[in-house]
């Protein structure tokens, strides 16, 4: 989890950490952001949003 996805790099790194793993499971990429980064299937979710889900 990071706070924000600032830049590039944060992106990468945020992302990139699952990009070796490959099974059906769900990966998330959880921060304060509102805006909707998912890529290459791993899903993007603000945090707060994330946690009121039902």
């Amino acid at each position: 989890m990071a706070y924000i996805l600032a830049d590039d790099s944060v992106i990468q790194r945020e992302f990139g950490a699952f990009k070796g793993i490959e099974d059906n499971y769900p990966k998330y990429v959880l921060t304060m952001d509102k805006f909707d980064f998912s890529q290459n299937g791993i899903i993007h979710k603000n945090v707060i949003d994330w946690l009121l889900e039902e």
